[in-house]
């Protein structure tokens, strides 16, 4: 993540438009068109994110503070929550149209607010963004839940693609939780 990048205007506009399309589609439950919006090298991961004291020995450094010292993955000590490709995400979004997916029916009420869009980094076609999102929850019956999170994204322009037609490459989900509290992590985010 670089601070000095300044992404052009037309760029900046393509890539916030891109992501209020990607929000559109998955509170309208249009997931297999979201899934179109996936490379097929496509990894997804939601870290776990534990609640490490602040390292003293670090005082006076960012790092002392640092969000990454929160982050698990998979070379940690601890399994990420999601660490999925294509035919995982494939599966899940197959999963959505099951009469007998009982813990989606009803489905669930999502709206989502996608901001802070800051795209750090360009090489080629391929661009890394930063955005910030809150994602409303609800389920007739049920409570309604409220997560908050950051995803890190790098997104490529599709093989002859024009303006606007990205894909996901990478895509980590940083949740703001402190402890797992929700009726499920199963969403898309």
């Amino acid at each position: 993540m670089s601070d000095d990048f300044r992404a052009s205007l037309e760029l900046q506009h393509e890539i916030e438009q891109w992501y209020y399309r990607e929000a559109r589609l998955l509170d309208g439950r249009e997931y297999q068109k979201w899934l179109a919006l996936c490379a097929p090298e496509i990894r997804y991961v939601v870290p776990g994110r534990g609640n490490p004291l602040v390292d003293n020995a670090l005082r006076g450094t960012e790092e002392m503070i640092s969000v990454e010292r929160e982050l698990e993955e998979r070379d940690g000590d601890r399994l990420p929550i999601r660490d999925e490709t294509l035919p995982y995400l494939m599966l899940r979004v197959e999963r959505a149209f099951k009469p007998n997916s009982w813990s989606e029916n009803p489905p669930a009420r999502t709206r989502r607010l996608v901001g802070n869009v800051e795209i750090t980094g360009t090489e080629g076609e391929t661009f890394s963004v930063v955005s910030a999102f809150h994602l409303h929850w609800t389920r007739p019956g049920s409570a309604t839940f409220l997560y908050a999170g950051q995803r890190r994204d790098v997104l490529a322009r599709a093989e002859g693609g024009s303006a606007g037609d990205l894909r996901i490459v990478r895509r980590e989900v940083i949740l703001d939780m402190a402890d797992i509290e929700y009726p499920t992590l199963g969403l898309f985010f």
